[in-house]
């Protein structure tokens, strides 16, 4: 199946705010939808992550879009809202020494958020479309592809995905 994994615009959040899993809606949503429409295959079904900068970009590519808990943002648990300079720097040095494993407080791995994100894509493969457009965010993105590339968690958690970017992967049926 082709899968247009788009990330969401811009969010409406400072710089240096790790925001994961908090709703916040985005910026230059108009201009994103009429973009990505002009580059996408018209009729796509649209499925996204319920948060509202990903919500907001499906209703604007397609009239009735699907959502899916599953595809949104790594869930960063106690860190959210807070700036990554008021983390401490145990806690960032032991997520960086174990990428796939570690779960900040309350939140999810790398592994777990990419568990979440094969099992989506896997089940959208088992549909009876051939493409779809998934708006979602970079870490699923970068979970998917991945995923497709058989790279350890260090490497596809490293990729980067600019706001509004697509990124056109085939999925295998499972």
């Amino acid at each position: 199946m082709q899968v247009f994994l788009i990330r969401h615009p811009r969010p409406q959040i400072a710089e240096g705010i790790c925001y994961g899993q908090l709703d916040i809606p985005a910026l230059d949503l108009v201009s994103t939808a009429d973009a990505l429409r002009a580059q996408l295959p018209p009729g796509l079904p649209v499925i996204a992550s319920p948060l509202a900068r990903c919500r907001e970009l499906a209703t604007l590519l397609h009239p009735a879009p699907r959502f899916d808990a599953r595809l949104m943002e790594m869930h960063f648990g106690e860190w959210e809202g807070k700036p990554w300079d008021e983390i401490p720097r145990e806690a960032l040095d032991a997520w960086a020494a174990d990428v796939p494993h570690f779960v900040p407080p309350g939140g999810e791995s790398a592994a777990m958020l990419q568990s979440r994100c094969v099992a989506v894509l896997d089940a959208l493969a088992r549909e009876d479309a051939t493409a779809c457009a998934v708006v979602t965010h970079a870490g699923i993105m970068r979970a998917a592809v991945g995923h497709l590339r058989r790279e350890p968690a260090a490497v596809w958690s490293q990729r980067r995905f600019a706001h509004g970017e697509y990124v056109l992967i085939d999925w295998p049926a499972s």
